[in-house]
């Protein structure tokens, strides 16, 4: 159970606090309403160009890192389709220098011609490494572009081309910095043994000298039925073949997403779960094979995934990832099955509101999502689930005809 209270600054920033004197620690948590979701179809990967960005230092902080190794502090980011998370770590007596460094850079990031060559540079480089370079690498860009057409979740968070990154200019950059690094586009939480007054009168402190400027205008993510079946065949230099099975699911605050991940943990969750059993220990068709969700706020898709053994047919892996849908959606599952699953769940819900940096996340993220209720509402929804729901969801969602298929054939040495 999280406790907290939220306060918003009168420029329009949204203010979590959790007192928790468990630990020495506090947690700072910094959540950007951007994500590669907001970006324009010809400029992709701004958002993630700037979670390196936010790290280039101001004119009052020329090393962001430095003042924070100097209190003993962690920090660090990441980018989603969504949102932008930034967040540290640090002894609670030095939180305010976290507030300090925050507020400094949301508004004053020293956006030059020569930093932002450097990091355009980095995310190219990290483009190539990750995505051109590497076997399967452009899979999450075809598989995007199969199961969307018209959502800007139709492109990874990277970006749909290096070439987007290389020819932003330095005015397209200050304008996206200008438009989402806003006080009325973020959420600050925190989470330490420090009174919830306190946080909020150190952020009105660091804060609230801030203008309050309009709040970013988010393009709504629409619905998208995936409208029949989906299928494309890539020949590469590849260790293995490899067959990937895309699904679109429901929106995040939706019980179809919920029946997605438990699903997923069925399928997947270690080596007791049915895939690894059946298909890479018992029938040894895989080498290796898994089923995730991949957990946008809007629709985001679950996914089956393998690498083939040598002399397993295509025809044959495809059959058998079905093969294991059709058991889950005609044969009940056992209860014991179930309740190990969902323990898991509740297991790793508990032990993550242990540590002030996951709730101190969470309270931005489900701040961000709209629904605070989901924020120690989630293991009842997970406890509710029955065997006979998920089912159901298998027989009538997780058809081929509602599917969309990426294979990967290894071309002949």
């Amino acid at each position: 159970m999280i406790d907290f209270k939220e306060h918003t600054l009168a420029n329009g920033l949204k203010v979590l606090a959790n007192y928790d004197d468990c630990s020495g620690m506090a947690a700072v948590n910094l959540l950007y309403a951007v994500g590669s979701a907001d970006e324009s179809p010809d400029r992709t990967g701004f958002a993630h160009l700037f979670e390196h960005l936010m790290f280039r230092g101001t004119a009052t902080v020329p090393s962001y890192d430095t003042p924070v190794q100097e209190v003993c502090g962690e920090n660090n980011a990441f980018t989603s389709a969504d949102y932008t998370d930034f967040y540290l770590t640090m002894p609670k007596e030095n939180f305010l220098t976290g507030l300090w460094l925050e507020a400094d850079r949301m508004r004053g990031l020293n956006i030059n011609a020569q930093t932002l060559e450097v990091e355009k540079s980095v995310v190219i480089e990290e483009f190539r490494q990750r995505y051109l370079n590497r076997p399967y690498g452009e899979q999450w860009h075809t598989i995007r572009e199969m199961v969307y057409t018209t959502s800007p979740y139709r492109w990874p968070v990277i970006g749909l081309t290096p070439d987007h990154i290389r020819e932003a200019t330095l005015e397209e950059v200050r304008g996206f910095y200008d438009r989402f690094y806003v006080p009325s586009g973020a959420i600050l939480s925190v989470s330490a043994g420090i009174e919830p007054e306190r946080v909020f009168e150190a952020a009105e402190s660091y804060f609230g000298h801030l203008p309050a400027l309009p709040a970013p205008v988010r393009a709504e993510v629409q619905q998208e039925p995936l409208a029949g079946p989906v299928r494309r065949v890539i020949e590469a230099a590849v260790p293995a073949d490899q067959i990937t099975i895309a699904f679109l699911m429901e929106r995040r605050t939706e019980r179809g997403y919920y029946l997605c991940d438990l699903l997923t943990d069925l399928l997947a969750g270690g080596e007791s779960a049915r895939l690894f059993q059946h298909l890479v220990k018992q029938k040894q068709i895989f080498s290796a094979a898994n089923a995730y969700i991949t957990g946008e706020v809007g629709q985001g898709m679950l996914i089956l995934t393998g690498q083939l053994c040598s002399g397993v047919s295509v025809e044959q892996a495809e059959e058998a990832l079905y093969e294991e849908l059709r058991l889950l959606a005609e044969e009940p599952i056992g209860e014991y099955e179930l309740q190990k699953v969902k323990n898991k769940f509740e297991a790793n819900i508990t032990f993550g509101e242990l540590n002030v940096m996951n709730k101190a996340m969470n309270l931005g993220f489900y701040s961000m999502l709209g629904d605070m209720a989901l924020l120690n509402g989630e293991i009842d929804i997970y406890r509710s689930i029955t065997a006979e729901e998920i089912a159901s969801y298998v027989r009538t969602r997780l058809t081929p005809q509602r599917s969309a298929t990426l294979i990967y054939r290894k071309t002949q040495q």
